[in-house]
């Protein structure tokens, strides 16, 4: 075999090099540098940009749309009143005060025909009057307000067609962790406010009201979230991820923060269902003390049994006809210990009917008694 000159084989080995080279700043030029008309020599492979779908973030969006048309804002009037105003360097001068609408709470659509669904507490003023306004800007006066004191559960009439009803869910199966939205007008100041959170627990008892306000009312059993709720936000639905209410937000911890609390739907469900049928709210057993639980630490200190102290009888109650006294422990319900943590006299009392009776063994004077009480209906 014949050997190519040495001088030959440097110029082969010289083009192939300039070829190499070539081709290597072609394609660096093409890729690098955009240089379209390499383009036919060094097409391009199509350009795959993959995109994240955040579930969390959809699930609000659509749930927002869905359901935004129906939750409604609670607004309050005060009537209007001529006062006297007097001047501190003398003289007086006569107004009126009254007559304007202030944001209050929140509530929901649950028929098309002008159903709302609202904490009581938004609505417990009777010297007020009230009106609802939609999403959309619309504003329909409140015909009828019909309470529910001891669930803080109100439904309100107005007269109206083609509304959009929320859809109710299921409460008896919700699980810690579960995502939640809340919307509602926020401090009674910011409509349709949407916030997000999770269930933070299950199956609480809490104490809503204040001395200051005037009256404390226990709630059990309620949902507590950490999704941000304010007191405008009351009356307000609690959503899961379907859109589907699952509870009425009620109430915020007061000095914390991301605690708040919403009552089940199981509660409204029970309430809207004898409601549409009758036209009022189930019949709740009534006693007509109010009370302080005592826990065991009180009891031992004052060398007294651990029970429900009675602060206050209502006149014409159950309680004063059978003849319980301010001061008295009830410390047992037919024969069932009462306590702080577990067993109140709320407890009790709540899963009995009107017309029951019952067994009350109480404490006073340093002296067992057993009084035998008739329960009747409670007023509205």
């Amino acid at each position: 075999m014949k050997k190519l000159p040495i001088k030959r084989l440097l110029i082969v080995i010289g083009i192939l090099l300039i070829v190499v080279i070539g081709v290597s700043a072609g394609f660096v030029a093409d890729r690098f540098f955009d240089f379209k008309p390499l383009d036919k020599f060094f097409p391009k492979p199509p350009i795959s940009v993959q995109q994240k779908v955040v579930t969390e973030d959809s699930d609000v969006i659509d749930v927002v749309k869905n359901v935004g048309p129906s939750v409604v804002t609670v607004s309050a009037t005060a009537p209007v009143q001529q006062v006297i105003q007097f001047s501190p360097f003398g003289g007086f001068t006569q107004g009126t005060q009254g007559g304007t609408s202030q944001d209050i709470g929140s509530g929901f659509i649950v028929s098309s025909d002008g159903l709302i669904v609202t904490n009581k507490h938004v609505v417990a003023d009777t010297t007020l009057s009230y009106k609802v306004s939609t999403s959309d800007g619309k504003t329909y006066e409140v015909k009828e307000v019909s309470r529910d004191p001891d669930n803080d559960i109100a439904v309100l009439k107005v007269d109206a067609t083609g509304l959009t009803p929320v859809e109710l869910g299921d409460s008896s199966n919700l699980q810690v962790g579960q995502f939640v939205i809340a919307i509602g007008t926020a401090l009674g100041e910011f409509r349709n406010t949407v916030t997000t959170g999770v269930i933070s627990g299950l199956g609480r008892g809490i104490d809503a009201g204040t001395n200051y306000q005037g009256y404390v009312e226990r709630l059990d059993d309620v949902i507590q979230t950490d999704a941000a709720i304010n007191p405008g936000n009351s009356g307000g639905p609690l959503l899961n991820s379907a859109g589907q209410v699952i509870g009425i937000n009620v109430a915020v911890a007061q000095g914390a923060n991301n605690i708040a609390f919403s009552i089940p739907i199981s509660t409204v469900n029970d309430d809207l269902n004898t409601f549409k049928a009758t036209g009022k709210f189930p019949a709740k057993a009534y006693l007509g003390v109010e009370y302080q639980m005592l826990t065991q630490q009180v009891a031992l200190l004052n060398q007294v049994p651990q029970g429900a102290y009675v602060v206050s009888i209502v006149s014409g109650s159950p309680a004063e006809k059978a003849g319980v006294a301010v001061g008295d422990i009830i410390y047992k319900i037919d024969g069932n210990s009462l306590n702080s943590t577990s067993t109140s006299l709320g407890d009790l009392v709540s899963g009995k009917k009107p017309g029951d009776t019952l067994t009350l063994e109480i404490w006073r004077n340093s002296a067992s008694k057993e009084i035998k009480v008739t329960l009747t209906e409670s007023p509205q």
